[in-house]
């Protein structure tokens, strides 16, 4: 059995109804949260007749099921709600076409919604295979039919608000360990479209999500249960005109602020960056991060050790300036990156103290510097009044001292989370996680980042990001701007890691040094990435 290749791109003729998720997307890509998805589909509801949205949603996965499921026939997973409704017409659709399809309805079609209820009406009358599917006994796998290539999802839709239980559970449990291609409309069940969510929930090979992409789709659980995501925008206007709730990052938002060079620039000319910590044991997280600034650009960089005796050269990159820390000459810089391997230790609290009360220098706070900031409320009182600019890159741990709330609690809704830490500290927040999101303090749309995959699940990942991020500073592009183009770079070169063969196990922090130079080389030119 072939399955799907979840790379492959969906055809751009708009006439097929669906285009790709495109992480290097030339234009801003909105993500609608479910309240924003329903205030879109009210106001259609209000000017077409009924059923026309099922009807194109149907018509339009048809379409993309023929284009990228495998051949044979196809098992659709109908629930009680206008998901399921969608799944039915689609297989009418492409049983009218000659393909070979059964439906499964995991409900009492005498009780499904006026639409669902059209839809399960045609199949009928149309002749498609189809089976009722109202108990089931769970002390056994289901018997999937025997030549069945591909399962189609239409269990839950975006309406669910909690996790699912009993009988729906069941199935998604049976459908993921089922080994067989498994292809999602509009978002995979059990998924929460807002937070992304997701246990338990479907792990699908490609989702098609109507009218436009959700943030869950792209963090948290949504990236593993997902796959590629197409987009389909049911014959409605594209993007909406409401606003969203996010955006996913992408070259689109800070391609314009990029720092592209002068054949005439000298090293002076693009900045001069520190970066702060290493302490005893510790001193391999800044080296991390100062190689990575350099190969993004940085035209001198320095490290400020803690540890002492400070290393004095190294040998990898003897480009790089080596400091005991009092020695820095941190009025030369135009930059700072503070926290990899600090320690907060009381030596490691005296210097993070006196750092922010220096010279107001951009700032990218990281690592043990969170921690040092969510342990001293005097040392948030002094950052607050320093007024500098300023990046902030937690991790879900730290994010929750920071905010003081429980991991779980930062996990459910990452997006406010850093929409909230942004405003209590007024900086630009980046989340880290599986779909990183940034946060700006002026309370504007959250980004969620759409490149990366799982070899970032690695030592100092973030080490190298934060140096990424404190090179774009030095060189001048404004803190937002800087933070996507960091996070979204610094994922991109783990995903051409991958595409080459390398990892996603095994890869090393260092790694990325080489592919990011290439992706950001690519960006400068023009040339995209």
């Amino acid at each position: 059995m072939n399955h799907p290749d979840p790379s492959a791109t969906a055809p751009q003729d708009p006439d097929d109804g669906w285009f790709a998720l495109d992480a290097a997307s030339p234009t801003p890509v909105p993500l609608y949260d479910c309240p924003g998805i329903r205030h879109i589909e009210n106001a259609a509801f209000a000017r077409l007749p009924s059923f026309t949205l099922m009807a194109r949603a149907g018509g339009t996965a048809a379409r993309w099921l023929a284009h990228h499921a495998p051949d044979g026939p196809l098992l659709f997973l109908a629930g009680p709600g206008n998901n399921g409704g969608d799944a039915v017409v689609a297989a009418t659709q492409l049983h009218g076409a000659g393909r070979v399809v059964q439906v499964w309805l995991l409900a009492d079609p005498d009780r499904l919604p006026a639409d669902a209820t059209t839809a399960w009406q045609q199949a009928q009358a149309a002749g498609v295979p189809v089976r009722v599917v109202t108990t089931m006994d769970t002390s056994h796998d289901v018997a999937w039919p025997a030549d069945t290539a591909a399962i189609v999802d239409g269990l839950l839709g975006i309406g669910l608000n909690r996790p699912a239980t009993g009988a729906m559970a069941w199935w998604i449990e049976q459908v993921n360990r089922s080994a067989l291609p498994v292809f999602a409309m509009d978002i995979p069940s059990g998924l929460f479209a807002d937070t992304g969510a997701g246990e338990p929930a479907i792990r699908a090979d490609r989702t098609l999500t109507f009218i436009a992409a959700k943030p869950g789709l792209l963090t948290l659980d949504g990236r593993d249960c997902a796959g590629p995501v197409d987009i389909a925008p049911v014959g409605l206007d594209y993007p909406p005109a409401e606003a969203p709730a996010a955006l996913a990052n992408s070259p689109a938002l800070f391609g314009a602020a990029l720092p592209r060079r002068r054949h005439a620039s000298n090293k002076g000319a693009h900045g001069s960056l520190a970066l702060i910590g290493g302490n005893l044991g510790m001193t391999g997280a800044p080296l991390l991060g100062a190689r990575a600034a350099q190969l993004l650009g940085a035209g001198k960089v320095h490290i400020g050790f803690l540890a002492q005796p400070a290393p004095l050269i190294d040998p990898v990159h003897p480009e790089l300036m080596l400091h005991p820390l009092d020695s820095l000459p941190l009025s030369s810089m135009t930059a700072l990156v503070i926290g990899p391997g600090m320690g907060t230790d009381a030596t490691a609290q005296r210097h993070f103290a006196r750092l922010l009360l220096a010279a107001p220098l951009p700032l990218v706070l990281d690592a043990d510097a969170l921690n040092l900031l969510a342990a001293d409320p005097a040392l948030a009182g002094a950052l607050a009044a320093s007024g500098v600019r300023c990046v902030m890159t937690p991790h879900p741990l730290e994010a929750a001292r920071l905010i003081g709330a429980p991991v779980a609690e930062v996990q459910q809704d990452r997006l406010g989370v850093a929409a909230a830490l942004a405003a209590q500290w007024q900086a630009v927040v980046v989340l880290k996680g599986s779909g990183t999101v940034i946060a700006a303090p002026d309370g504007g749309a959250c980004m969620v980042n759409p490149t990366g995959n799982a070899a970032l699940a690695s030592a100092g990942t973030g080490d190298v990001l934060a140096g990424m991020l404190g090179a774009l500073l030095a060189q001048g592009m404004p803190p937002l701007a800087a933070a996507q183009a960091a996070v979204w770079i610094h994922g991109r070169a783990a995903d051409e890691l991958v595409a080459q063969g390398i990892g996603p196990a095994g890869v090393t922090a260092s790694e990325l040094y080489a592919p990011a130079r290439s992706v950001f080389n690519r960006l400068l030119s023009g040339a995209g990435a």
